[in-house]
C-alpha cells in the first residue's frame, strides 16, 4: 500500500478547503488559525482575541459548520464575524443590536458576510426566527446591559428559536455572590446565579460552565470595562433546550 507522507496529507487538507471554500462540514475541524487571521478583521478586534479566547469558546460551546446562530447584543460584530466565517455559506447568523450602527450595516455588505442578517430592536422583541430552527445563541458579556424586563421575553425568544439540543451561551463579567443586578450599570457586571435563574426559568437545563475566562484574583468590586478591562472574572455557561 502506498504511503502518503504528512506534508502530502497537509497539500490534501488544503486542497481541500480551499474546494470546499472553507466549509468542510462537521467531520472536520474548523480551522479557527485562518479564521482569526482574517484580514478583513480589523487589528482592535484581533487584539481582543487573547482576552475573549474566541476559539476556546466556541468550541467548548460547539459551533459547528452549517450551522444556523444568533449573536445577540452584537456591538460591532466582534463574534457576528467570527460565526459567520465559522458556520460558512450552508450557515446562518443573525446579528442583533438595539441600534445598528451604520458603519455595522456597511461593513455587512461585503459578500464574504452574505450569510449574515442584522436584526434592530429593543432585545424582549428581538425577531429571531420562532420555528425551533437555530442551533446556537449567543450573548457576550452583555447579557447584564438587557433590562431586567426584557430579559425573561428575550430568554423566551432564545428558547423559542432553538431546535431541541440547541445550545444557548452566556457570557458576561461576575458580580459579587448576593448582588443579582444591582452593579449592571455602574461595574458592567451581573451575579451569575441571578442568569442562572433567570435562563433555566424559562426552560433551559444548565449543561456545562467554562473555565477558560475565569480569574480568581479578581474582587469583583472594579469597573468591568475600566479598571479592570480584560482581567475581569467572567463566567461562561452553556445552556441547552431540552430534547
Amino acid at each position: 500500500m502506498m504511503k502518503i507522507s504528512s506534508v502530502t496529507c497537509a497539500i490534501l487538507g488544503s486542497l481541500i478547503l480551499m474546494a470546499t471554500g472553507g466549509n468542510m462540514g462537521p467531520a472536520f475541524a474548523q480551522d479557527f488559525k485562518a479564521i482569526l487571521a482574517n484580514p478583513e478583521r480589523p487589528a482592535n478586534e484581533r487584539a481582543l482575541d487573547a482576552i475573549r479566547k474566541p476559539e476556546e469558546m466556541l468550541k467548548f460551546l460547539g459551533v459547528k459548520a452549517g450551522d444556523k446562530v444568533a449573536d445577540l447584543m452584537a456591538s460591532r460584530g466582534y463574534y457576528t464575524v467570527i460565526l459567520s466565517q465559522l458556520v460558512g455559506e450552508k450557515g446562518a447568523v443573525y446579528s442583533a443590536n438595539p441600534t445598528v450602527r451604520d458603519e455595522t450595516r456597511e461593513r455587512f455588505k461585503n459578500p464574504l458576510y452574505a450569510n449574515i442578517k442584522l436584526l434592530e430592536g429593543s432585545m424582549g422583541t428581538v425577531a429571531l426566527p420562532a420555528d425551533g430552527s437555530l442551533d446556537f445563541v449567543l450573548i457576550n458579556l452583555d447579557y447584564h446591559e438587557v433590562d431586567q424586563a426584557d430579559r425573561p421575553a428575550m430568554n423566551k425568544r432564545v428558547f423559542a428559536a432553538l431546535k431541541p439540543g440547541g445550545v444557548y451561551g452566556v457570557v458576561d463579567h461576575t458580580a459579587q455572590d448576593r448582588s443579582g443586578d444591582q452593579v449592571r450599570k455602574t461595574l458592567h457586571r451581573i451575579e451569575k446565579a441571578l442568569v442562572v435563574k433567570e435562563v433555566t426559568g424559562v426552560g433551559f437545563i444548565l449543561a456545562k460552565e467554562g473555565e477558560m475566562l475565569r480569574n480568581a484574583d479578581d474582587p469583583r468590586t472594579e469597573s468591568a470595562l475600566k479598571e479592570q478591562r480584560g482581567k475581569s472574572d467572567r463566567f461562561v455557561l452553556r445552556f441547552e433546550k431540552p430534547k
